[in-house]
């Protein structure tokens, strides 16, 4: 999308995505007492020391693929959410989620991208760790990797349209409203051509 080669929108996007997993993140490990959360190979032992955010600029300072990735990621992550609803995105395991959703979209969508040796030093863990986590993601996605053209614009949309609104003149009640909405992430059913919105816990 020729949008996203404009140097100004992809630092907003990853600022905002990585603004997005934060609250997510952090509802996720409010419900940790509610909500039954099982332990995954994606989970650290403890929280990482690095930010959501600096850990997200440093893939997209490093890993040099094509900006469609953090769209097809984000879908990956929400896909993977869909689909195993007992491992929800929270502070201890969305680190290697991401990192591990960029690659294989890399892998999906680029003509030309680094191993996994490559993207385990990115993402600071070893390369055997890093295959490991690729193959329990795949699994998670039930392998179903194909972004339609009509759900990587919803999505993308989606994205502008929070962003715009969080610019604007009514930022406090924007954010207010998105951080309400997400302790549902939000989400889109594919399989709805008109991509409706349905609210997901993640």
């Amino acid at each position: 999308m020729a949008e996203l080669e404009n140097p100004n929108v992809m630092p907003n996007l990853i600022n905002f995505l990585s603004s997005l997993l934060q609250k997510v993140a952090e509802s996720n490990d409010a419900n940790c007492g509610v909500q039954a959360q099982n332990i995954s190979v994606f989970h650290g032992l403890s929280r990482p020391t690095i930010s959501i955010q600096n850990y997200l600029d440093r893939i997209y300072k490093y890993a040099n693929c094509s900006p469609s990735c953090f769209i097809v990621a984000y879908v990956y992550l929400d896909r993977f959410s869909q689909r195993q609803p007992s491992l929800p995105i929270n502070s201890f395991n969305v680190h290697r989620l991401l990192i591990t959703s960029v690659m294989v979209a890399a892998k999906f969508l680029d003509d030309m991208y680094y191993n996994n040796a490559y993207y385990a030093k990115v993402g600071g863990i070893n390369t055997m760790e890093m295959n490991l986590l690729e193959v329990d993601f795949l699994f998670g996605l039930g392998f179903k990797l194909h972004v339609t053209p009509n759900a990587f614009q919803a999505y993308y949309s989606y994205l502008q349209r929070e962003m715009m609104l969080q610019q604007g003149p009514s930022v406090a009640e924007s954010s207010l409203r998105l951080g309400r909405s997400l302790k549902l992430q939000l989400c889109f059913n594919e399989e709805d051509s008109s991509h409706k919105k349905q609210q997901l816990a993640v």
